[in-house]
Formats: structure tokens, sequence, C-alpha cells
């Protein structure tokens, strides 16, 4: 689910589906499904689990099985067998299964899959290309409309909307599979149990805007917790681009104001998202914010 997305495992229903325009929708590609919370663009680098024969006769450990490399690098041991990450070499990644794997880079190159995309990205690694180069979105390079203004205003009205239904279907199938916290679920809670809340589904523009001003307090936590979803690397109270990528990847294809909507949030241009700024892009109040509730 994605995706907005990050770490958890329910699929989105088709009710709480990514919000999209119908002139978006209608040029949908086939894709598959992903999950909620599910980064896509995580890329396995594979296990090196063979063993290492000793004098004794002993199989040692590789020493890179618990060795920790990023997207686009493999683990390997030099002569002392200290493991160190070395950037893969793409010929080596998986062959992609279909189209569905392939991924856009910002230099408007189509990618067989992510894997071939990070290990290209980190042989420029040093290099104003690498620098300036990042997975833009899922799915094969298109031509995207440009973003009118009337088009951006419209945007947050389907994500907010969109971002309260799934955490609704998390909280309904959030028995035992801890997809969300104790403290998440109070909260969700009121929002679901809450007869005035809207419904999910295909709902017009004006009526959107109409819930978000009469049941506002329903919008405040779901635009929170994305927010804290996506702050990981680290938990720093700032949005970079790297961490916005399991959100937009792949929301460009559906939404073309994506890139447009995200450059707005970040107000003072200084290539970070604060939690203040993000809540200001979603029509909450600055009274309103609470870092409390991105726990």
């Amino acid at each position: 689910a994605v995706v907005w997305f990050v770490d958890v495992s329910a699929e989105i229903d088709s009710e709480t589906s990514a919000p999209e325009s119908a002139q978006i929708r209608n040029r949908r590609s086939c894709r598959s499904e992903t999950e909620v919370g599910a980064n896509p663009v995580q890329v396995e680098v594979g296990e090196f689990d063979e063993a290492i024969e000793v004098v004794e006769d002993v199989v040692a450990e590789n020493p890179c099985l618990n060795h920790h490399c990023k997207k686009g690098k493999v683990c390997e041991v030099d002569e002392s067998n200290t493991p160190m990450c070395v950037c893969q070499d793409p010929s080596t990644c998986p062959v992609a299964e279909g189209e569905f794997e392939h991924v856009c880079g910002t230099d408007n190159k189509t990618y067989d899959t992510s894997c071939h995309f990070f290990a290209t990205k980190c042989t420029l690694e040093g290099t104003k290309k690498g620098h300036k180069l990042h997975l833009d979105y899922i799915g094969p390079c298109k031509y995207l409309e440009p973003c009118m203004d009337n088009e951006l205003n419209e945007f947050p009205l389907r994500m907010r909307d969109w971002l309260k239904n799934v955490l609704v279907t998390l909280y309904e199938r959030d028995e035992d599979n801890n997809l969300l916290t104790e403290k998440q679920k109070l909260r969700v809670k009121k929002i679901y149990e809450n007869e005035k809340r809207l419904q999910a589904g295909d709902h017009s523009l004006d009526l959107l805007a109409h819930d978000f001003e009469k049941n506002y307090n329903m919008y405040i936590f779901p635009v929170h917790w994305q927010f804290g979803q996506l702050d990981q690397h680290p938990v720093d109270g700032y949005l970079t681009h790297t961490e916005l990528a399991p959100l937009r990847a792949p929301l460009i294809p559906m939404e073309h104001c994506t890139t447009r909507f995200f450059e707005q949030c970040d107000a003072d241009n200084d290539k970070y998202i604060a939690l203040e700024e993000w809540a200001t892009c979603f029509g909450i109040k600055e009274q309103d914010v609470d870092k409390d509730l991105i726990i």
C-alpha cells in the first residue's frame, strides 16, 4: 500500500488505491499490485552464504552475511577477509520479468529494474552526473503532461483522502499484524468510528474539499503519520529526496503533479521538507502541527 508506502504488509483495496485524476487514470499502464507501506524501490543485493573452508575443515561464516550495503552495492571480502561494499555490476542484476519492473531515472532513461538503476548510479558516485541522478518513478519513461496550477491545487485533496483511507484499511486488518502501534490504533479508531467519516470511493473534488472543511480533525493525524513513515534515514524531522522516493515513485505515473507538489512543499528551497512545510502543503494549520503525532 506504498506507498505510500512504508514497511507494512497489507495490500491496498481497490477503494483505497492511489489517488488519480480521470485523465491520468485512463492512461495508467499495467502494473503489479503494490503493498501498503512497502518500499517499491528496495533492491535485493543478494546473500553471500557460501561457506569458507579453513585449515581445520571447520566451516567459517562469511563476514558478508551480516554486513549491510546500500542499494547498488554488494559485499565482498578483501585479502584479510574483511567485508567491504563495492558497486554491483549492472549485468549481474536479475533480468526483468516484465515491463512493470522497469523504472525511470531523472536522466529520462528507462532501466530494466531498480537493481540496474542503483548499480548504474553507484558507478557514477563522485561525479556531477551521479549526484543529479535519482530514481524518478516506477515504470518506463514516458511523456508526462505539465502540471497546471489548478491541477496542483487539486492534488492534496485526493492525497489527504487517500491517506485517511489507507490508515483505516490498516486499522481494519491490524489484529495481530503490528501494522500500527497501539498509540496509532487509538488515533485511527477515532477516525474509523466517526459517523461523519467520508467512506472510501471516487468522490468529486468539491465533495473532498467540503469534507476537509467540515471534518478537518480527521485529516490531521493521517498527514502526520505519512511524514513519520517516510522520515526514516535518519529520523531527523526532515524528508530528503531519497526518503520521499517510496511515496513519489509509484505516484508519478498516475499523478503528474507529484513532482511539482513536493517541490512546492520545500518552501525555503533547501532540499529538505520539514514537518511544518509538509503540514502546510496539505492544509494543516500551524497550531495543529504536532511532532508527537509522527511517532
